[in-house]
């Protein structure tokens, strides 16, 4: 059953993008987590309806991989980059993405600087990468909560 096709026209219905879904089992429980996001933020009352009609229609199409739950959420801050439009809607941002290509692994820690339909380029201490999304294990954005704190502290003073 392809839950991304069963969930996407409830999420979209109520004006959201849904960035991710996933049938995960953590210790014994299964975990339907199902994230979404929404221009301007998502406040709580919005998760909770959408995630009630999310419910419903999974009952409606039968889906019953036996006792799990639905956990509906936005992606956060970091949030993490899965397809060529979530790179290319985060150009000048700060990424890290785990590459594992040819046996081996690395960690590229840096600006988002170009996305295509085949690869994001970033730009790291070491220079600009330019990697193929096949390669990328998992990518996300990143804060860098050092900063943060200190703009927070001039915007105080």
């Amino acid at each position: 059953m392809d839950l991304e096709a069963l969930v996407a026209p409830v999420v979209e219905a109520a004006g959201l993008d849904l960035v991710d879904v996933e049938m995960r089992r953590e210790g014994k429980r299964r975990i339907l987590r199902v994230t979404v996001d929404q221009q301007g933020g998502l406040d709580l009352d919005t998760i909770a309806e959408v995630s009630e009609r999310v419910s419903r229609r999974l009952d409606v199409e039968g889906f019953d991989p036996g006792p799990y739950s639905l956990e509906l959420s936005s992606p956060g801050v970091e949030r993490p980059l899965r397809r060529p439009a979530d790179f290319a809607g985060r150009l000048g941002e700060r990424v890290r993405i785990r590459v594992e290509a040819g046996g081996e692994r690395e960690t590229l820690t840096g600006s988002l600087l170009a996305a295509d339909e085949e690869s994001a380029t970033v730009g790291t201490d070491a220079g600009e990468r330019t990697v193929r999304y096949e390669d990328i294990a998992s990518a996300r954005l990143v804060v860098d909560w050092d900063e943060e704190l200190r703009k927070a502290k001039r915007s105080r003073e």
